[in-house]
Order: C-alpha cells, then structure tokens, then sequence
C-alpha cells in the first residue's frame, strides 16, 4: 500500500475532535476556529495511558517505588514492601472515598458555617426560609423547639451540624433516618459512621505503608467513611441549604449554550457551593447593577451556571443550565461570557489559559481553589452582598472588550427542582402527601422499578452519549429515573425531563403514571451532594409499606455511566453501602486485582445487600439494571403485573361479607 493511501485509511479511522452527541458543541466547533486548547486534544495528547494505573495496581504510597503490581505475572505479584494486587487496589479505592467524602463534607461544613452565622445574624443576606425543615432538623438532633424562637433552634442547629464533622464515637444522628434494618446490618458489619473527618484520617492512616494490608477489612472502613458521606456530610449539606435557600419545587428551566445572550452581560457561575451563587442571583437583579451594564453597551445581565452550581440555582430560581462539566471550556469559546466565577470542585485548570484567546475573566472565590492565572476575589459570606457586587462589576466592565461571539442556537426546556418532598406532594397532595400511589403502580406493574442515573462527564467516552442512552433504555422499560448532577443536565438537553418526554420515550406504564400525575419520566433532584435526596426517597419506600423492610430490597439500581471523579466513587460506594445495585460505565479502578473486584461484584451483596457492577455500554448497563430489578420483585412475589379489576356491585358486596 502507497505511504499516501495508508495516510489516508490513518485519517479516515481517526475518532473526530469533539466526541460529543451535545448539538451546542458540534455546532460551536463547525462554526468557530477553535485552537487545540480544549479537554479533548489534552486528552489524545495523553495516549497511551499506563495500564497499570488504569486497573488501581500502581503503588505510590511510599518512596520505595512508585511499584506496579501484577497478579497474572511472577515477577510482578509482589511490591516492594510484599502486598499483592488487591491490597494496593483497595488502598487505592478507599483513598478514592475518603478524597470524594472529603470534597462533599468540606462543601457541607463550608454550608454549616454560613447557616450558623446566618442563625446568629452575624452574615447579612441570608435567612431561615424552610422553618418546616429546620424543625425537623432539629428533631433529628435532638434539638428541643418547644415554644423557643427560630433564631434559638436555629443556633442550636448550626452548633450540632458543626459538630458531626468531628464526632468522635457515633454513630452520626443522621443515620437514624435509615431504615431500622438497614441501621442494625450496619452495627452488625462495624459500619455505623462516627464523624467523617475522623473516618476519612483512618482511611489515611490504615493505607500508609506498613499498615492494614487485608483488602476486606479496608473496605470496612472505606465502607464507613463512605455512608459518613451519604448519610452524613452530604444529607446535612442539602438540609442546610435548603432551610437557608429554600426547599425546591418543581420549576420550569432551560438548558445549553443557546441560554446566553449576545447583547447581554452573561455570567456564568461553576462549581456546587451555594452560598456564593445565590447572593449573585440576588445582585444582578439590583436597577444598579443593570444600569450600570446598559452604560456599557449592554442590554442586560444574564445568568447561567455550569455543573452543579447550575442545578442549585435552577432548582430554586429557574436559572438557566449552560452546559455540564465538558461545556466549561466551550461557554467560554462562545466568546459571549464575560466572566466566569468559579468556587470549588470539577474545575478546569485550563480555564484562564481558553480565557486568554477570548475575553472571559475567569474569577476564583474559594482560597481552597485558586487557579493560576485566574482573577481572586475572596467571597465572604459575611459581606456577602458587597462581595456579590464586587463580583459582578468585573463581569459588567469586562463587556467591552468582547471580540466575536457565536452561541449555538440549541436549548432545551426542562422541569427541575424534584425534591423527595416535592415527589411526596405530587403523588398524594397536601392533605395525603404520600409514597403510597408509587409503591403501589411498582406493585401493580406500571413502573418496574426505580434507578438513579447520576454522575460526571468523562471525556475518555462519547460526551453525554452514555447518560442520554442508558436513561432512554430504562424509561422505556417503565423505570422511572431520579438524577443529579451532570447526568441530570445530560438528559435535560436532551429533552427528558419534560412532561411529554413520557408518551415519546417511556413505555405504556410509566407513560400513563406520568401523565396522571403531571411528571417527566425523568426527575432532577438537584446537584451531586443532593444524591441524598435519592437516599430518602428509597428509604420513603421503605417506611411506606409494601415493598419489603429495607432499601436492599426495593427493585432499585444505581448507575454512573460516565463518572470521573472521586465524589462518584464515594457516592456509589455509600449506595452499594445502602443496599443498592450499583453499575458504573467508563472504566473502572480495581481490574487489576480479581479477589477485590469479586468482593465488590459478588461478596459486597452478601454483607450490605448492594453491589457494585461495571459495563462499558449503555445497553449493557440498562439490561443489568432491569434484570437486577426483575430480581426483587421475584424476591417480592410482584413479579407479575396485577390486571386492574373493575368490580361490580355484587363483588363489592362478596369483599364487604369477607
């Protein structure tokens, strides 16, 4: 063959630029020059990747090595210190949990701050506006409320919030709201959480070398540490924000790029603490700050957001989705946003450098994530107005120096904002607000089962191809979906988390349940730390009745399909940890070592009641999960759709005389 046509076959079977099912980006990269400064030319630039950190059997804990450890060839069982595979795989994976745990509990304590300065009118701004769900906070503290004031519980509230991240001895009060069941498996396996910070230090301790060298026994705790996340950290970070911010109800949203605006300020706020968004939301309605944007040349200020900061907001004032965790470098080649203000977690360090062949100013707020080249302008929450203004100024003044601007004209309406309480309203109303109507159509057959459907982008995989594909599968086998996170505006651009998505994608039982009640097939439950929300409403299930005593045994699955980060090991491990059926996509970090990965596939589901499972299609993922919820309604004797019976006169009276 010529060196020209062999060129030609090269070009021919390359993977394009931009793998991505996403119209906004395809059609911002037909029309705009983008220079090769985006995630995906970083990522081919980084092939091939080292096999062995791929399968978690890289070892460099210590200055012996870095040591790749290798089951399947002699020379290569042993580190240097003498673990094999599986012990340096689980030291791996648990360090993995204590870094995603560490992520939403520092997000949490950061809120437990705010809401305690708020308590004590110490941090101007913000306020109490879910009293309901302060008292049953208080509750779970053991707080007494009485006829005292909601400045009084809300103090107290604050005080012990702060106080779980430390708990020495536990187990945390949150865990409480478990299942009764769920809680004595937990004692009986040494699981029960004490405070996350404590937990996540015996991660380190136990993986420094010399240590804990049995892979069950650091599963334990990885597995401790893990549920000191779900049931800790996280469920307290939602609580608070939602008694300081609001509960959200179910409110029209729009998503994609297309939501900027070319003769308008466009601010776009990225990270998942916030404190900090909500003050912006509040500042850039101020006449002055519009009036100041219309001196420059602007029509306006818009905003929109970026990951889940972008679902808080949404959730709570209808904030448009810009894009999820690959759309962060693309809102900027835009060219039409004039800042973005970024707080922590899922941050591109690339930011300021894609800036810098725009106009964006890229400001960092957080002195726990600070970006080189980036703008620092410290948020305090205590001036949390004047900080907010200070802020959103810099965006205004940055107008003028736009250069072209091209925004995709693709968005998408959505309904966020599904809280469980909200779920519990919708199904049974305001004076019968129930879980009932939904354990009784997954026992009558309507809806097989339940799956929540969260997690990351990952650029090693078809960007939103995974999450859009595995949820479509699932609702048109009458699985009604809960999402979070980056999975959530996945699927919200794809319009799936709109009423009528149901008679176009679900099938004939989920279909006519959603439009009885007036929902999407799909329901956003908020941002990746709101993963607790899913908790509850599993748990709701439970103490509802009707589909046994435990979350291990509703006909549930959970599923990441494109997850990347730490906080998705974490948060699928605090599922798995609940009794939940756990599928990953992608990669994943323990294939090197077969007797871990089997105690993660196999031996996990004989001592929590969840599992974990990997698959790398869609497809594959969906048909795991269904055959997994088929499982338990067998378990359950509702295998079988019940026939709806309409009962004359005479069989009424035959069920009155029995």
């Amino acid at each position: 063959m010529a060196d020209n046509e062999k060129e030609k076959k090269a070009q021919k079977q390359e993977k394009p630029r931009f793998t991505t099912v996403d119209a906004a980006i395809l059609d911002l990269c037909n029309n705009v020059e983008i220079p090769e400064i985006t995630c995906w030319d970083r990522t081919k630039k980084q092939s091939p990747r080292c096999s062995f950190g791929e399968k978690g059997i890289c070892c460099r804990i210590c200055s012996m090595g870095p040591c790749r450890v290798d089951e399947s060839r002699e020379k290569l069982k042993y580190g240097v210190c003498g673990v094999d595979s599986n012990t340096v795989a689980a030291r791996n994976f648990i360090r993995m949990i204590a870094g995603g745990a560490a992520a939403h509990s520092d997000h949490a304590r950061a809120g437990a701050e705010t809401f305690l300065a708020a308590a004590k009118g110490e941090a101007p701004g913000y306020a109490i506006k879910d009293e309901q769900k302060l008292l049953q906070l208080a509750m779970d503290f053991d707080v007494s409320v009485g006829d005292r004031s909601v400045q009084d519980i809300a103090i107290e509230v604050g005080e012990k919030g702060m106080g779980i991240f430390g708990e020495q001895f536990g187990p945390i009060p949150l865990t409480k709201r478990a299942p009764l069941k769920r809680q004595k498996l937990w004692a009986e396996q040494g699981m029960l959480p004490r405070g996350v910070d404590r937990e996540i230090v015996e991660i380190m301790h136990r993986t420094h070398i010399g240590v804990d060298m049995d892979p069950v026994n650091l599963m334990q705790q990885g597995s401790r540490a893990a549920i000191a996340d779900g049931w800790g950290g996280s469920m307290l970070a939602t609580e608070l924000q939602d008694i300081m911010f609001g509960t959200p109800v179910p409110i029209l949203g729009r998503s994609n790029l297309g939501v900027l605006e070319k003769e308008q300020v466009n601010i776009v706020i990225h990270g998942h603490e916030p404190s900090l968004s909500e003050m912006i939301v509040a500042v850039v309605q101020d006449p002055e700050m519009i009036e100041r944007a219309k001196q420059k040349g602007a029509q306006g200020i818009n905003l929109a957001g970026i990951c889940c900061t972008a679902n808080e907001i949404l959730m709570r004032h209808g904030v448009p989705l810009a894009g999820n965790f690959l759309q962060q470098e693309m809102a900027i080649i835009t060219g039409a946003v004039d800042a973005m203000v970024v707080d922590v977690q899922c941050l591109m360090g690339s930011l300021p450098r894609v800036a810098e062949c725009f106009h964006t100013k890229v400001i960092t707020t957080n002195y726990r994530a600070k970006i080189p080249g980036a703008t620092h302008i410290q948020f305090e929450e205590h001036d949390a107005v004047e900080t907010a203004k200070k802020i959103v100024r810099a965006a205004i003044d940055n107008f003028p120096n736009r250069k072209e601007v091209y925004i995709p004209d693709v968005e998408c309406d959505l309904i966020g904002g599904f809280s469980h309480e909200t779920i519990n309203y919708l199904l049974g109303g305001m004076f019968r607000a129930s879980y009932k109507p939904l354990n009784d159509n997954i026992i009558n057959g309507r809806i097989l089962g339940v799956a929540g459907v969260v997690g990351c982008n990952n650029v090693k995989c078809e960007h939103d191809a995974g999450h859009i594909d595995l949820v479509k599968e699932l609702i048109a086998n009458n699985v009604l979906v809960l999402q979070t996170g980056c999975s959530a505006v996945a699927c919200a651009k794809a319009g799936l988390m709109l009423p009528e998505a149901a008679a176009k994608y679900a099938g004939p039982g989920l279909a006519e349940v959603c439009e009885t009640v007036g929902i999407p097939p799909v329901l956003h439950m908020g941002s990746c730390v709101d993963n607790s929300r899913i908790l509850m409403a599993a748990t709701a299930m439970v103490k509802q009745g009707g589909l046994g005593d435990d979350i291990s045994g509703l006909p549930v699955a959970g599923a990441a399909p494109e997850w990347m980060s730490e906080k998705a090991i974490s948060i699928g491990h605090y599922f798995v940890a609940s009794g939940v059926y756990t599928v990953f996509g992608t990669t994943w970090p323990t294939t090197g070592a077969s007797e871990l990965t089997d105690l993660l596939f196999n031996g996990y589901e004989e001592i929590t009641g969840g599992k974990w499972d990997f698959a790398l299609e869609s497809n594959v993922q969906a048909q795991k999960m269904i055959d997994h919820i088929k499982k338990k309604r067998e378990a359950l004797g509702i295998e079988k759709a019940r026939k709806r019976i309409l009962y004359d006169m005479a069989m009424r009276r035959e069920l009155d005389a029995g």
